[in-house]
């Protein structure tokens, strides 16, 4: 340590990618599976291999980080798993625009060579953001970084997908689908995204055959009547039953429909008859099923009208809606139409609205999966936090429907099933079949759909591991100790890896599960490009280096509570790492030798030493257990209150008279490095570059995260309790300087009255410090009350303070006079404006909002300069 070389400010650019060079040229983060420590792992949710940094990924990965620092200083063996999910729509869309800039479609070169180029993109481009998670901080053991297409995973997929096949879990059927028309693939439910829109409902007469009577349909989707195989009443309407068994015809198209009647029907909705379209809506293929209807599709796969829909036949879905209203109305079919709010389904990754339609697909039977994974949440096997989202999963795994698992695209693990072309036998194993297994024949062909992205996924806590081989690593670290994850994937991912682990682990694949809330832009609205206020993380970084982001996001991620990110915060907080940094430059300055930081013997430390041990001995353990809980902002205030008010604005200036005494010098700094290099390694899991780049200063040869959590057996109450009784004397005495506008400079007399011996006895005893650190000429006790003093009330004391002559006590009152009519000024526009019920009703949430908090701060200076006022006017 060179005392004279510490810069005055420091910047993260500077030491932040040194460092991290530094801890990966030497492993620290990787994880021995051998070790006799305890275990503590995590799977890194696996970003998709196309991404690049975002607020969601940073606030995730940095609370994982925290998570795998501090059990690591704990004595724990740490696995931060790390790698990419192959995201096989996502990264062929990248490849195929690409493709599309040079004029080429992924058909004219073939699914080989488009498969190379997939291949060729992610070796040049698909590491972007694991270099982006490294500047974050991310202390992943990047050894064993996998991908969801690597080998050894995509033979546990295989082994999965074979066995859940021969087991009867797996199958193909023709089933209603979401497909998207853009990018010529099925999608699950759960890749769809519902917004709200604003629509029409289409009211259309529909004749009865042989009478004058018609049933009138309301539609919000009328193309979808070409395919139209039905007409659904509810047999308990009085308006309809006599129609059931009738027939309608179809308008336009002249098709006869049977009227059916069916309890499914709501009666409430529209006009309480319902066309049944089976091959395009959910609803109405399971009404096809159970009334034996035809299935027509009249949708291509591209979203235009096939064969089926006649003389609309090759125009696309929404002009086909245009042109088929028209012609309703123009003879006669269309009775009204009404504005109609819905939610439509959009595709999770172009956005392209999605069309339910018949295919032969791929499925998982998830009912048996599902029980089992119900009662592991039930019987606490896996711990979801916080416990609100337990009701969530449970309802969807009540309510689960079999998972659609084929994609029409050729990025991704290719379903392992070959068809003979000869016997139509499906031939699924492990190896790719030479033969068929039922005729011998050699004329198979492979599917040549591939597998959702989710499916490899969702094996990710065990296929990472070396899974369906028997890995030493497996079995020291799965299952693994915690999941952290957003909302979002509950039902994506984490539903389905607890149906996988316990289907092939027999075992879950996490004891809990931390879900995070969302980061949101300072005024609670979601970040979206169109609104203009992302804010970029790596943009952060760089202004403001890693250690101030990651500090905010803990210090925000409240439980159930949405982040409010703004850069005002993080610069407070930047703000936070340069207070760290000049402490730690006064203590190292002040330093002779390189000194043995050490837990000082008792009898060497004052009672001011005693004291902040205490402190440093309840905020490590109020810490530990905010960390443990996943309280994570609870644990962050917890040091950031301990470091900024305890150790540098009262331990640092209660120990400065010592520090430039000679004699006592050594004394007082070894207290302090040792506090010193305790708080740092507490601050590390969140702040792990600053906290590094001072320890190296302390510990030349050694690395932070080596060290050992502080654990101090010491146990100093009374020290505690007096230093605590002197810090309220000061404050007390501040108070009064600050509320009467006393100069610093300016000395005054305290008085100060208690009936308890202890804090005359504490008072004694720190007296020096006292006079000092409240810029006081002398303190002397009274057993009387004191009239025309300034006065602070404390639980066990009261301080007077005379003023005359410190302060002119009218020109106060007269200034003081000023700022309350300026404060009521604002106390009366914004009271006005909340009165008012008309702005109320029109003013945006946000408005309202602001104004209120003026309101509240206005009335708020009100009441304290009456107060002073008060005061000011009885010492006269």
């Amino acid at each position: 340590m060179h005392q004279n070389d510490l810069p005055t400010r420091i910047a993260p650019n500077e030491y932040e990618e040194k460092i991290y060079r530094e801890w990966e040229a030497k492993g620290l983060f990787h994880a021995d599976e051998n070790s006799s420590k305890p275990p503590y792992s995590i799977v890194i949710p696996p970003p998709n291999v196309t991404g690049s940094l975002h607020m969601g990924h940073a606030l995730n990965n940095t609370l994982q980080d925290i998570l795998i620092r501090f059990y690591k200083l704990n004595g724990y063996e740490t696995l931060w798993m790390p790698g990419t999910d192959h995201a096989g729509i996502a990264t062929q869309n990248v490849v195929e625009k690409q493709l599309a800039e040079k004029g080429i479609s992924r058909h004219e070169i073939g699914r080989e060579n488009f498969i190379k180029r997939v291949w060729q993109w992610k070796k040049e481009s698909g590491g972007k953001i694991i270099n982006q998670l490294k500047r974050l901080g991310a202390s992943c053991d990047w050894e064993r970084e996998r991908f969801t297409m690597d080998s050894g995973l995509s033979r546990a997929v295989r082994k999965v997908f074979v066995t859940l096949y021969k087991e009867g879990l797996i199958y193909r059927s023709h089933y209603i689908i979401n497909w998207c028309p853009r990018c010529h693939t099925a999608l699950s439910d759960l890749e769809v995204e519902h917004e709200e829109s604003q629509g029409m409902l289409y009211y259309i007469h529909y004749r009865v055959k042989d009478s004058e009577e018609t049933l009138v349909v309301a539609t919000t989707r009328p193309e979808t009547m070409l395919g139209d195989t039905a007409i659904a009443v509810n047999p308990n309407d009085e308006r309809y039953k006599h129609l059931i068994g009738k027939t309608a015809i179809l308008p336009i198209v002249g098709r006869e429909l049977p009227i059916i009647g069916d309890i499914y029907v709501d009666t409430e909705f529209g006009t309480g008859a319902l066309k049944v379209t089976p091959a395009h809506d959910p609803n109405d293929f399971e009404l096809g099923k159970k009334h034996n209807l035809e299935e027509i599709d009249i949708f291509d796969d591209s979203g235009f009208i096939n064969e089926n829909g006649g003389k609309f036949r090759g125009i696309d879905r929404f002009e086909a809606r245009k042109k088929l209203v028209k012609e309703l109305k123009e003879e006669g079919f269309l009775l009204k139409t009404e504005d109609h709010i819905h939610n439509i389904g959009h595709c999770y990754r172009c956005k392209t609205v999605v069309e339910p339609k018949i295919s032969m697909q791929w499925f998982v039977k998830v009912k048996p999966l599902a029980e089992k994974s119900i009662e592991v949440v039930k019987n606490k096997e896996v711990t979801i936090i916080p416990e609100v989202w337990e009701k969530t999963y449970f309802e969807w795994m009540y309510n689960i429907k079999d998972w659609c698992i084929s994609r029409q695209i050729w990025w991704g693990h290719r379903i392992p099933a070959f068809y003979c072309k000869d016997c139509n036998h499906i031939n699924v194993s492990m190896e790719n079949p030479e033969t068929c297994e039922k005729c011998n024949s050699k004329n198979l062909e492979q599917e040549t759909d591939v597998l959702d992205t989710w499916f490899s996924s969702a094996l990710w806590p065990f296929s990472t591991m070396g899974w369906p081989e028997k890995t030493k690593t497996l079995e020291t670290f799965y299952p693994t100790s915690c999941l952290v994850t957003g909302f979002d994937i509950l039902f994506f991912w984490v539903a389905r890896m607890i149906m996988m682990g316990t289907k092939f682990m027999k075992e879950v694949p996490f004891r809990e599960v931390y879900i995070h809330a969302l980061v949101r832009d300072e005024h609670g609205q979601k970040m979206s490009k169109s609104k203009g206020n992302v804010i970029d993380p790596l943009t952060v970084i760089d202004e403001y280096g890693a250690d101030a982001f990651r500090f905010t996001l803990s210090a925000l991620a409240a439980q159930g509570r949405d982040i409010k990110l703004s850069k005002d915060r993080i610069e407070g907080y930047r703000n936070f790492v340069n207070k760290i940094w000049n402490a730690s430059r006064f203590i190292m300055m002040n330093l002779e030798k390189n000194t043995e930081i050490i837990l000082p013997e008792k009898n060497s430390l004052e009672t001011e030493d005693r004291w902040i041990i205490h402190q440093l001995k309840q905020t490590s353990a109020k810490v530990s257990e905010a960390i443990k809980t996943y309280n994570f902002n609870e644990a962050a205030g917890e040091i950031y209150q301990f470091f900024w008010h305890t150790f540098c604005d009262w331990y640092i200036e209660l120990i400065k008279e010592r520090i430039f005494d000679e004699s006592k010098k050594e004394n007082a700094l070894q207290s302090a490095l040792f506090v010193l290099k305790n708080s740092l390694i507490i601050l590390h899991p969140f702040m792990p570059f600053v906290t590094e780049y001072i320890y190296k200063m302390l510990e030349e040869d050694k690395n932070i995260i080596n060290e050992s959590y502080p654990e101090i057996d010491y146990n100093f109450e009374k020290e505690n309790e007096e230093i605590e009784a002197v810090i309220s004397v000061i404050s007390s005495i501040r108070n009064i300087r600050g509320e009467y506008s006393i100069p610093p400079k300016s000395p005054i007399k305290v008085i100060l009255r208690t009936e308890s011996g202890k804090i005359k006895d504490y008072v004694n005893n720190n007296l020096n410090n006292i006079l000092k650190l409240s810029k006081a000429a002398e303190l002397t006790f009274t057993d009387q009350e004191q009239n025309k003093m300034a006065t602070n009330v404390a639980s066990n004391f009261i301080i007077y303070v005379p003023i005359e002559g410190q302060v002119d006590i009218p020109a106060e009152i007269s200034r003081l006079e000023k700022d309350r009519k300026a404060a009521l000024k604002d106390y009366e526009i914004y009271g006005k404006k909340l009165k008012n019920e008309n702005y109320l009703k029109k003013a945006p949430e946000e408005i309202i909002k602001k104004d209120t908090q003026k309101y509240e701060k206005s009335k708020e200076i009100l009441e304290k300069i009456d107060r002073s006022i008060e005061r000011l006017k009885s010492i006269c």
